[in-house]
């Protein structure tokens, strides 16, 4: 699915954003885990992963100009933001809020599938990037010119189900040298599908120079808890 270039705009021009969520909280993944952040969370996605644990986000969503979401988020004390989802890059004026949010003095991770075309978003934006494995049904849809687009303040993220996609990440890691191209190469996994020891200690035998990586908000809360 395309972003929609057509936009809805309010009275006054306004671009306009259907948002899930907003809160703050504590970074659960990435580089980045463990600070305080606040996260919108876009509604609307069409990417269809089969374990994604935000289903509620894949549809509806509050009307928000980007004006009132900056002014949520300052609200907030939010200095770290992360724009996510849902797919947030299927809303075309996801790419002004960020630039917005910049512009405000915040640093902004965008995590996003890697279906959709992060070239448009600001350099100064963290790009946290999916690439999708074999058993989430949906690797067909990686956005493979997205690897180009790639920055030294960027990271890359798998999501590993069982042995099949750990092998296949590693050799998306080696063929595309993901190491020496971002930040960080992140690998985690699917929650309750399989045991992080299993993992890490394939990373380990294989010398991976890449992070092992909790989804911290499913260890400290319930696991389906959001707002969190």
């Amino acid at each position: 699915m395309k972003p929609d270039s057509s936009q809805e705009l309010d009275a006054e021009g306004e671009d306009r954003l259907r948002v899930s969520e907003i809160f703050k909280s504590i970074q659960g993944e990435s580089s980045w885990a463990g600070l305080p952040c606040v996260f919108i969370r876009l509604a609307g996605c069409s990417v269809g992963c089969a374990f994604c644990d935000t289903a509620y986000a894949r549809e509806g969503g509050t009307a928000m100009t980007v004006a009132e979401v900056v002014e949520k988020c300052l609200a907030l004390s939010g200095r770290l933001v992360e724009v996510t989802g849902g797919e947030p890059l299927e809303q075309a004026a996801c790419l002004g809020l960020v630039r917005r949010l910049i512009e405000r003095g915040m640093t902004v991770l965008v995590e996003t599938s890697g279906t959709l075309p992060i070239s448009g978003l600001p350099a100064e934006a963290v790009k946290i990037m999916d690439l999708k494995c074999p058993s989430s049904g949906v690797c067909a849809k990686n956005d493979w010119s997205n690897i180009e687009a790639l920055g030294p303040r960027d990271e890359v993220k798998f999501v590993i189900a069982d042995r099949a996609d750990y092998e296949w990440s590693r050799a998306m890691i080696g063929k595309y040298d993901l190491t020496a191209r971002c930040k960080e190469v992140l690998v985690g996994c699917v929650f309750g599908a399989i045991e992080p020891q299993c993992v890490v200690a394939w990373i380990l035998e294989d010398g991976l120079d890449v992070r092992f990586q909790m989804q911290l908000q499913k260890v400290i809360w319930a696991p389906g808890a959001r707002g969190v």
